[in-house]
């Protein structure tokens, strides 16, 4: 926005000149402010955090990165050993080096490592939580859109629900069910079922918003039913944005499950806890490794699978 467009009644060059001065200097005061009230937010943050670590958060920040120290293996090779519960040539008797004791034996000597077993438990979680929330989502978000639901009464409670259950993080709700069902996986499967529930019906019903109508009033012209007309004119035209979006939200779950499983879910997150608290260093790196490596081939299979369902073009950059 230039000077002229702000005040088209100014004429002469000193005026424009002078006008273009005072909006300088208003820019320049609300940077300064802006900067001043940043500085005063970063030092009460500071302040707050020193406060509630007991008078110590200064004094241990020097110690924040002291862990990787001890988390670095001395002898690479065990990291190798640890993925895949190979006996280590440093094992004294004691937890840290005990790599071959985690073997799960299917067949006679074929045996899955430790990790690997407790990498398909996460990978579970996260699959069964998202295929649940996926079947529930779909039908929910077809009663908040508002080009497909008359009654408004249902359409607002429906999308109430929706936030509801997005409201609360899936650690939350897993230490409540934790704390009714145990400890386990199965509260990590109700945690994060219920939170991708909000999450997939939002995007599902914004999807359905935007579907072109001329199939469902065709539909309705001949005396089709909503059912049929969801079923027939609404269905085909959401279910590859539908998969793509749930898909997406799998990549999230796997983070979400290894997360739940640090307190208490079970899966690849809990042993990764004890390894960091007992100050495993092979043990440790091997997780990271193993998650590393999950989280990127699900992320690469996610989106050659979406690319499949709703096209290439759907990808590329928009200018």
């Amino acid at each position: 926005m230039t000077i002229a467009d702000t005040q088209p009644h100014m004429q002469s060059t000193q005026e424009i000149g002078t006008a273009w001065s005072r909006m300088v200097a208003k820019r320049r005061f609300y940077t300064i402010l802006g900067l001043v009230i940043l500085i005063a937010a970063f030092i009460s943050s500071v302040r707050f955090a020193d406060e509630s670590n007991a008078g110590h958060f200064f004094d241990r920040l020097p110690h924040l990165f002291d862990f990787l120290s001890w988390l670095i293996p001395k002898d690479w090779d065990d990291v190798w050993r640890a993925l895949f519960d190979i006996a280590s040539v440093n094992d004294k008797g004691g937890e840290e080096f005990n790599f071959d004791k985690g073997r799960v034996y299917v067949w006679g000597a074929f045996y899955i490592p430790e990790y690997f077993e407790l990498m398909i438990v996460t990978i579970n979680v996260a699959l069964i939580s998202t295929i649940i929330a996926f079947v529930i989502a779909v039908p929910l978000s077809f009663f908040a859109a508002r080009n497909l639901t008359n009654s408004w009464p249902l359409r607002i409670f429906t999308k109430r629900l929706m936030e509801f259950l997005r409201a609360f993080p899936e650690i939350v709700i897993a230490g409540l069910f934790s704390a009714i069902l145990s400890i386990g996986p199965v509260a990590a499967i109700i945690a994060i079922t219920l939170h991708t529930i909000g999450a997939l019906g939002k995007l599902f019903y914004e999807v359905a918003e935007n579907i072109d109508m001329k199939p469902h009033e065709g539909m309705k012209a001949v005396g089709a039913n909503w059912w049929e007309r969801v079923r027939f004119a609404a269905l085909p035209q959401v279910l590859p944005n539908f998969t793509s979006y749930a898909l997406l939200r799998l990549e999230v779950n796997v983070r979400a499950s290894t997360i739940i499983g640090a307190v208490g879910g079970g899966g690849i997150g809990e042993e990764l806890k004890l390894s960091i608290s007992r100050g495993f260093g092979a043990k440790t790196m091997a997780l990271v490794l193993l998650l590393f490596v999950t989280i990127v081939a699900v992320d690469q299979f996610s989106a050659w699978l979406r690319r499949r369902l709703v096209g290439e073009h759907a990808f590329l950059l928009q200018h």
